[in-house]
């Protein structure tokens, strides 16, 4: 068997070919240096095959295949403008080669010049009026262009050339509907579907119907597209549709079996109407058909195992379930499968702590690090694992490492410095609590959490109160509505000995959640006391006890 010439060869005798005519010494010299800056071109020496070029251009100005190159050239480093010309170049030299004009169209499209595409292509079609390709770009260009006309009348010459066509029908469908002519739309569709059925033609039949509100119908065209092919998603979908509509729920969940187990089906449209069923349909027939969502989802996961967006729809599914052993496995083989993601070791760890899951939450955050040490979130979730199981001391050192890893002055040192006086404070040592809060403070004097939490301890001990005081104003200037920062700064008034002051904002706390806490409450009952309203703050000391006990 005759070998093949190689590629560049093969590009170097059609470049001879195109070479004018010099004189025969020069026409070698020319042909070989041309072969030479292809060469280097093909290998991605772009820089230095544009300076072979450029002699050559300016030895042979009339050879259309150096500028052609210099065009190629220029448009790998990035020059568009000089890209053009050259192109431009090249076309004029040589006004009927396919090549050039169609590089010339892309470079066009590609910096934004729709019109002049347009042309290029329109006049390529004059040259090549039978290459159909042409036609289906222009399609592209007049849709991107909003000229549903002259998409419609490419469409037909593309009919006459080459015949009807699937794609050419579903295409004039959707242009007629966007000129808002359903009913001549339907009838593109019909007369396409009296001379060639397909699936998708007639499940586009199915939508159109189910729009109009004509389930039947509808029905009929999805049972037909059926028949041609078992697994059309379009039809499958629809007919689902109609039997949820109809609340024939087992024919529902039989039609929606068919569509989640076929393995030739892309898995997002799967997840994408499982989740809109979730979240739309009848709270009553969700919870009455649980078993059956189960099984749709086991379904899923079990045709594409190794999807992510399976895996993630799985466990957020059975997590909002209360199903935590199977959120977690669907979670868990989410991180296996995909080992080098961010997204998956993020979404595991936060489960954990969800799930409290302290153990396993230090252990998994840690290993998360490693593997991706520039996430300092995956400490900070070892600070909530040390924080809910009472290990301060360890909570100190893991923030301590967070701000030897973390750029200065940031949230992150922020953040951290906080957690190290809330650690520090609850191990009894103030000192360093309070060393901490002024080292955050100096980060962001207006941080809210450790203004509270300073003015708050401060208030605890009865010193610095007017310190404390203008610390907790700030907070409720920054959120008036938090019940938290209202009671510390109700409470330090209180201590000044300004209970009508201090009420208002025990007030305010009560409408936005301050009766959850018995600390809250406690504190509210003491001003009223205070204030001499007794049976009110009866009210509240009672409330207060009761959530103690709770």
């Amino acid at each position: 068997m005759r070998k093949n010439l190689p590629a560049v060869l093969r590009l170097c005798a059609l470049l001879l070919l195109c070479v004018p005519r010099l004189g025969a010494q020069d026409s070698r010299l020319v042909d070989s240096r041309l072969i030479e800056a292809v060469a280097a071109y093909d290998a991605g020496s772009f820089q230095q095959a544009r300076r072979s070029l450029l002699a050559l251009a300016s030895r042979a100005p009339q050879n259309d295949a150096v500028f052609y190159y210099l065009g190629l050239c220029d448009a790998e480093l990035g020059d568009m403008e000089e890209a053009e010309t050259f192109l431009r170049k090249a076309v004029d030299l040589d006004p009927h080669n396919y090549w050039y004009k169609e590089r010339l169209a892309a470079l066009y499209s590609a910096t934004g010049k729709p019109e002049l595409t347009i042309d290029i292509y329109e006049s390529l079609i004059e040259d090549y009026p039978k290459k159909t390709e042409l036609y289906y770009s222009l399609v592209s260009l007049y849709a991107r262009q909003n000229r549903p006309d002259k998409v419609l009348e490419t469409l037909d010459t593309i009919e006459l050339l080459s015949g009807r066509s699937e794609m050419v029908a579903l295409t004039r469908y959707d242009i007629l509907l966007s000129q808002q002519k359903p009913e001549e739309a339907f009838r593109a569709l019909e007369d396409y579907n009296r001379e060639f059925s397909s699936a998708r033609v007639l499940s586009a039949m199915g939508d159109f119907k189910l729009s109009e509100y004509e389930d039947s119908l509808a029905l009929a065209y999805y049972e037909e597209a059926l028949e041609y092919d078992p697994s059309a998603a379009q039809a499958l979908l629809g007919k689902a549709e109609i039997m949820r509509m109809r609340r024939s729920y087992p024919a529902f969940f039989a039609t929606l079996s068919d569509l989640v187990t076929n393995p030739d089906l892309a898995p997002q449209p799967k997840v994408q109407y499982l989740g809109s069923i979730l979240q739309h349909g009848d709270p009553r027939m969700l919870q009455s058909w649980r078993f059956q969502l189960d099984s749709l989802v086991d379904r899923t996961v079990a045709t594409h195992p190794s999807d992510s967006t399976v895996l993630q729809f799985a466990g957020s599914y059975y997590y909002s379930g209360g199903d935590i052993p199977k959120a977690r496995a669907n979670l868990s083989r989410y991180r296996e499968t995909f080992p080098d993601s961010y997204g998956a070791a993020a979404l595991w760890v936060q489960f954990l702590a969800t799930v409290e899951d302290w153990d396993t939450l230090l252990k998994d955050s840690e290993e998360a690090f490693r593997r991706f040490p520039d996430e300092i979130a995956f400490l900070d979730m070892k600070s909530v694992a040390y924080y809910n199981t009472g290990d301060f001391e360890n909570l100190v050192r893991e923030n301590q490492r967070i701000l030897s890893v973390a750029p200065r002055d940031t949230s992150v040192t922020l953040r951290a410095w906080a957690n190290i006086g809330d650690a520090y404070h609850m191990m009894g040592e103030t000192r360093k609590a309070y060393q901490a809060y002024e080292k955050a403070l100096k980060i962001n004097p207006r941080y809210a959490p450790v203004l509270n939490n300073y003015a708050y301890y401060l208030s605890e001990e009865g010193r610095k109160l007017r310190k404390a005081l203008k610390m907790s104003q700030i907070t409720v200037e920054k959120e008036p509505d938090n019940p938290t920062y209202l009671d510390t700064l109700g409470w330090i008034l209180y201590l000044l000995g300004r209970s009508e002051e201090a009420k208002p904002h025990f007030k305010h706390a009560m409408l936005y959640g301050g009766k959850d806490s018995a600390t809250i409450l406690s504190h509210y009952a003491e001003v009223l006391y205070s204030l001499g309203e007794n049976d009110v703050a009866k009210v509240y000391e009672n409330l207060a006890a009761g959530k103690e006990k709770e």
